[in-house]
Formats: C-alpha cells, structure tokens, sequence
C-alpha cells in the first residue's frame, strides 16, 4: 500500500495552488511554488547520491529552507532526521551517526557546531542561507537551476518516514521510527476531526519545525488543509504578537512558555489579534496561564496531549465535544487511551475509571520503534500498547487529565531533558563527586534544570554559577543547570538509588 507524507504538500500544490503556503517577512511562496521548489530540492539530493531509504539530517530553523528540505527528502523515498537547532558538535555526531545519515542540510547561522559535528561523523555537509563558508555546496542556490523530479517516488505506509531524536531517562537520546502511516493519519485526525483549522486560516509558525508538534499539527496539518503558515524563526513574545496582528493569523500553536510571553507582551502592547483558536501542547499548561490568556486575548486556549511516539497527538479537546480546562482532552479519531496499572512492566493492566495510573495508547499513532534499539522497543510497546511514562486520570466522559510523570524527565519550556546526560556532563568536572539533576517549578518555563552536588573533596572548590557556566559550554542551551545546591548527602533506596522525588520535596520546602 503507497502512502507517503509528501502527497500532503503535493495535493495543496494542486487544490491550493495559488493560496500562500509560508510567509516569512516579505517573502511569500504559494503552494504550487513550495512544492516545486521542493522537487528541486530532491533532484538535488538525488544527484548527491540520496535515494529511498537514505536518511538525510536536516539542522534548520523556521524557514521556508525547512519544509522544502523535509518534503525533497519525502519526495525522493528518502527519511528525514530532523536535529536540534541547539545542539552542540559532539550532540549532532551522535544523531548524524546513530541514524546512519547520508547527508545534512544545515542552515549557514548553524554551521559553527553543525559542520563540526558532521565532520566528526565524517557526514557530507549541503548548506542553505548566507554565510556559508565557499567551499560548503549550497542546496538552496543549486536547486535554482536543478530539474525538478518528475513525480514523488512511492513509499510503503509502514515505511520509516521521519526519525526525531527523542528523551527518555536513560542515556542517549533514542531516534523513534515515525511511519508515512502514523504521520498523514494524525494529520488527517487533527484536521478533520480535532482542530478546526480550513484553507482560510493562517497559522503563526513559531513552534520549531524540528519538533514533532510543530512539524506535525503546524506544518502538516496547515500543509493538509491549505492554511498559510507565518513562519517565525525565533520566538519572542512581543514580535509573535505584533506578526499575530499583522499577518491577521488566526490560529495560535505553542507550548506554555510562549503562553506566557505573549501574556507579557501583551503588558505594554495594545495589540490584540483576532484568534479563532489557541492550541497548546509540549507540557501542562498551568490552569491560571490559560484562564489569563482567555481573558486578555479572548480566545480559549484548547490543551491537548501526546508524545514523540505517538506522532505525535493522543488526546486533545477537539471539536465537537466541550472542552474542559486542565484536562487534555479526549482521545482523537482512530486512538485509544486508557490507565493502566504503572507498576507493572510486562503487561498491561487496565484501572477503573477516576483512577491515577500510566497512560498507555493504542492506535494508528502509535510509531514503529526505536532505531536500532529493540529492547527500548519492547519496553516501550507492551501487548501492543505504548506506554507514555506519564501518569495520569481519566474521568467516565472519556477526558484526560495529566497529574505526573513516572519518569523523571524534566520538561523545560517544551523541551525534553533527561537528567542522565546532564549528570554525565557534570560528573566530569573534577569538583564534582555525585550529582542529582531534576527539575523545579519554574513560572516561565514550567520547569527549570537543577543539579543538587555532592562536591569531591579533592577537585578543588567551585561555586554554582562556576557549574553552570562550564555545563553551559558542553550542553545545548536549554539543557544545562541555570540551578545548583550543594549538598553533603543524598537520599538513598534500599538499591542505593538516589530517591530524585525526596530531593525536590526537600527544596521545595526549603
């Protein structure tokens, strides 16, 4: 059975051709210019040796670069591997490695870690933008001149289309097998069925492109129905607000933390867009965050829920039933989500309705495995559910609520960091003995990296800030610790393990 993520833009190209399809400042490309270019993108590829099955890494912001690099791949049978904008060299080796890639398209802005990881994983390097070193090959200009491919090559549903680079708790990041299957089918259930979103509405694109919930319900599912999507390469509460007004957008994606920018900016602007909805995801959006946006934009913010794994939307207040703040919403078309008993790890065993347990999905969201990873896989799809690590509620009417996280993953302004590898880092400090990274309640991002340390009486003394500069220079940006306490002992298990939920219950208190 053929089915491939690229018939998304195609199919606009020709029912929407004329409709604009990114907007970025004065730049404006229609659907039919989009994909055409984009089948540029993938004669040059081709020439490069890409071909089905090939993955292809792609380092680039929100730029039009981004959706005509993703779709070229696409369109030539090849996978996309999307990396993190943030990552330092040693990070994009590790993806570009584990993923066996080709090749990555990397935006000039970020060559200065790019290019050193790709050569350290000894990956051919393709640019886009101003700023590249000459002796770098450029897709975007080669492109110009290129031969468009003539027709999309077909893909099997099954077929690995998308791998992104995900956080558990365990050591490295883990690359999730996303299908052409999983991705159109939750494109198709969030368009028709979650999101009321047409060929009329412009979507401001500020979540990052490289991010399953930006990649997915902004820019495929816009893709999908047509809409325009005002791309906004970094966000900023005050400039989203005033392309909100300008770009006449209305509908309005983001993770918490850009909530609360625009309700900052919103202190010492006049401006008010006309929103027709306001969805958000990536982490619990705190009840008060969503009551003052209301009241400020006059828009209901509709909360929904899923993860990398699952494509990623599971759950969402969608249309058609009312929405219910603090909750998630329900299952969307086509997914099951239920609680199931989170002590147990090698079956799945359903809890009574009301009651707190791990939320496990089944459905057509569900992703195919972790690369190279079977044991992870197994772990993580029990009798064919996937189990999210998250915990959480379901009442008799079918809504969702998120109350925990069995992990201790720490979600910081969307973003997944698993403390792992921030202690890993650390640990290589010659002051530090043993460390505990967590997470703290933060107003601006939700949660906010600390390390608690255990200083080595013969590294020499450090201070906290000291810490968190040198973790600062060997970590993304939104990975390392802005927070350090010292201290002389950990709590400890039976095992010996650290109990992490003893130490944030202690600073919270302190």
């Amino acid at each position: 059975m053929s089915l491939t993520i690229a018939s998304i833009l195609a199919e606009s190209a020709v029912r929407h051709a004329d409709r604009p399809a990114v907007i970025l400042g004065d730049l404006r490309l229609t659907y039919a210019q989009l994909w055409a270019h984009s089948l540029q993108y993938a004669a040059v590829l081709r020439e490069k040796g890409i071909g089905p099955g090939d993955r292809v890494a792609l380092l680039l912001p929100n730029t039009p670069h981004f959706p005509l690099s993703y779709y070229g791949t696409l369109a030539l049978g090849a996978v996309a591997v999307p990396v993190h904008a943030l990552l330092k060299a040693e990070e994009i080796q590790y993806v570009l490695e584990d993923s066996g890639a080709k090749a990555l398209i990397c935006a000039a802005p970020l060559l200065g870690e790019g290019a050193k990881g790709a050569e350290l994983a000894g990956v051919p390097v393709l640019a886009v933008m101003d700023g590249a070193d000459a002796t770098v090959e450029r897709i975007d200009t080669l492109a110009l001149s290129a031969t468009p491919i003539e027709a999309m090559v077909p893909a099997e549903a099954g077929d690995t289309a998308v791998i992104l680079y995900t956080s558990g708790t365990t050591g490295t990041p883990k690359g999730a097998e996303i299908t052409h299957l999983n991705v159109v089918m939750n494109v198709v259930a969030s368009a028709t069925y979650s999101f009321d979103i047409n060929e009329n509405d412009v979507v401001l694109g500020c979540l990052p492109l490289f991010h399953t919930f930006g990649q997915t319900c902004c820019m495929n599912t816009a893709f999908f129905v047509g809409a325009a999507v005002v791309l906004l390469p970094r966000f900023d509460g005050a400039q989203a607000l005033e392309l909100l007004v300008k770009e006449k957008c209305s509908i309005f994606m983001g993770v918490p933390t850009m909530y609360v920018g625009l309700l900052e900016a919103a202190k010492t602007s006049e401006l008010r867009p006309t929103l027709k909805s306001a969805l958000s995801g990536g982490a619990a959006l705190p009840v008060p965050v969503l009551e003052r946006f209301a009241e400020v934009f006059g828009t209901p913010v509709l909360e929904g829920y899923g993860l990398t794994e699952t494509a990623p939307v599971a759950t969402f207040n969608q249309i058609g039933f009312p929405p219910r703040p603090g909750t998630v919403g329900k299952a969307i078309w086509g997914v099951e989500v239920e609680i199931a008993k989170a002590e147990l790890d090698d079956r799945i065993d359903f809890l009574p309705t009301g009651e707190l347990g791990e939320i496990v999905v089944r459905g057509h969201n569900v992703f195919k495995g972790y690369l190279n990873k079977p044991e992870a896989t197994a772990a993580a799809i029990v009798d064919g559910w996937f189990r999210t690590g998250d915990l959480g509620t379901k009442d008799e009417d079918g809504y969702v609520s998120i109350v925990d996280r069995k992990k201790d993953m720490v979600i910081r302004g969307g973003y997944n960091i698993y403390p792992r590898e921030v202690e890993e880092i650390l640990l290589r400090h010659p002051a530090v003995g043993q460390v505990a990274v967590i997470g703290l309640p933060d107003p601006q991002y939700g949660e906010e990296v600390c390390a608690v340390v255990i200083k080595d009486p013969e590294g020499g003394d450090v201070t906290g800030a000291e810490l968190s500069a040198w973790a600062k220079e060997r970590l993304a940006a939104y990975k390392y610790p802005r927070r350090v306490f010292f201290t002389d002992a950990f709590p400890l298990g039976p095992s010996g393990k650290i109990l992490k939920r003893e130490i944030v219950a202690g600073l919270r208190e302190s």
